[in-house]
């Protein structure tokens, strides 16, 4: 099982960094350098300057932020609360399907442990080169600057009611990010909603969500510095399977390099006219609706730029492609469509998509066709949303998605915590 445990929380002191909407920022790893330099222009104390240290003499990056944490520290910036909590957090966001929810989740640290049954388990495939990155600025800060999103299953949400009577009082913090979400940050000590949520994850198997390099990251950093201590914990934010706000979408798949290849574009115009049956669609259509059964696609190349609706013919070509891997891998849209098209006629491999080699991702099915018809990506397709019950058989089945199967919205944002390592 899980070991979920209250945290001494290291956190802006906002009456000397001022308020929370000025600090935090979006996860690493979906900010480019344009929206970096917007978010540092915010303050001083953004946490972008920690998360995506840049020295300004040029010298290296991570011993940048481990300069700028002390500076912080000194000046009282950021502060150690000198008790364990627990800190609810309810984000109320406008999906990309258009509608409003409210998702509930609960910041903790959490034992590193090995992945495995009833504990931790990965749902997708990493990339080396974020491990790295992570791992030199963990070895730097000596410090967890942002949270791993992870599921759990509590059916009766008994964790969250436990804190859920403290949320009534204004919040210790609040951001609006860029798109509207609305984070709201509570700080529990109660000794008895501390236990009674503890007890109700103490059984708790993790599926981590978003984060599995910050994951990865932790677990090798544990075993460097070894020994016990509080090294061998990780930030997270605990959000439950059964919560109604808990929603997944997809991460669209771009193809580059096929331009100047006409072997590679006929390969793939016959292979995917004896797979799928194809039907033209409008651009607005080009995202199948979500649901389940054989793999549907949105298709459109640059050349054309006409849209097309892609529809497997025969389940059993997947499964016969697939046939190591259990059921519920077998009906995996990413699956479905990396083995029978990218590994097949655009011939790539896991390393060349591990290292987007000829592949781009995209979140925004406005962005995706941007990205087509401007001719950046000579061709795309668009998938459906898989259902948090599919990523959990996945899961439970032991086997790893590929990478960008899922697209849980809303992030977590970096800066409503931070989890010290010392």
């Amino acid at each position: 099982m899980a070991d979920v445990q209250p945290i001494r929380a290291l956190h802006y002191d906002q009456e000397v960094a001022g308020p929370l909407q000025q600090l935090v920022a979006p996860p690493y790893d979906v900010i480019d350098a344009a929206q970096r330099a917007e978010l540092s222009s915010r303050s001083p104390y953004n946490v972008v300057h920690l998360d995506l240290p840049e020295d300004p003499a040029g010298g290296d990056p991570y011993a940048h932020a481990a300069r700028v944490l002390d500076v912080w520290r000194d000046e009282g910036a950021l502060t150690r609360y000198n008790r364990p909590a627990l800190w609810p957090l309810v984000q109320e966001y406008d999906a990309p399907d258009g509608r409003r929810l409210t998702r509930r989740g609960i910041l903790a640290r959490v034992r590193v442990e090995d992945y495995g049954p009833g504990r931790i388990r990965p749902h997708e495939r990493t990339h080396p080169g974020p491990k790295e990155d992570r791992l030199r600025l963990t070895r730097a800060t000596r410090t967890n600057l942002s949270p791993i999103f992870s599921l759990y299953s509590d059916p009766g949400l008994a964790a969250w009611r436990s804190v859920e009577p403290f949320t009534q009082a204004t919040p210790w913090g609040t951001a609006t990010d860029d798109q509207g979400t609305v984070n709201r940050l509570w700080r529990v000590t109660d000794p008895t909603a501390l236990a009674s949520a503890r007890e109700a994850m103490a059984q708790a198997e993790l599926l981590i969500a978003d984060g599995h390099h910050r994951y990865e990251t932790a677990r090798v950093y544990a075993e460097e510095v070894g020994g016990e201590g509080e090294h061998r914990y990780v930030l997270m934010c605990l959000v439950a399977l059964e919560d109604e706000g808990l929603t997944v979408f997809p991460t669209h798949r771009l193809v580059s390099g096929l331009k100047d290849d006409p072997g590679r574009q006929e390969a793939l115009g016959s292979r995917l006219r004896e797979l799928f049956e194809i039907t033209p669609v409008e651009h607005a259509e080009l995202r199948p609706p979500d649901g389940s059964g054989p793999l549907v696609l949105g298709y459109i190349d640059s050349h054309r730029r006409q849209g097309y609706r892609l529809t497997l013919k025969d389940q059993s070509a997947a499964d016969a492609a697939l046939d190591a891997y259990p059921e519920p891998y077998r009906q995996l849209d990413t699956a479905v469509l990396e083995k029978l098209v990218l590994q097949g006629p655009l011939g790539m491999t896991e390393e060349s998509i591990g290292h987007l080699d000829g592949l781009g991702y995209s979140r925004s099915d406005e962005e995706a066709l941007a990205l087509i018809l401007d001719g950046t990506f000579d061709c795309a397709f668009f998938l459906r949303g898989s259902p948090v019950s599919q990523v959990r058989e996945i899961a439970a089945a032991g086997v790893t998605m590929p990478p960008k199967s899922t697209f849980f919205h809303p992030k977590v944002p970096t800066g409503l915590l931070f989890n010290p390592l010392t």
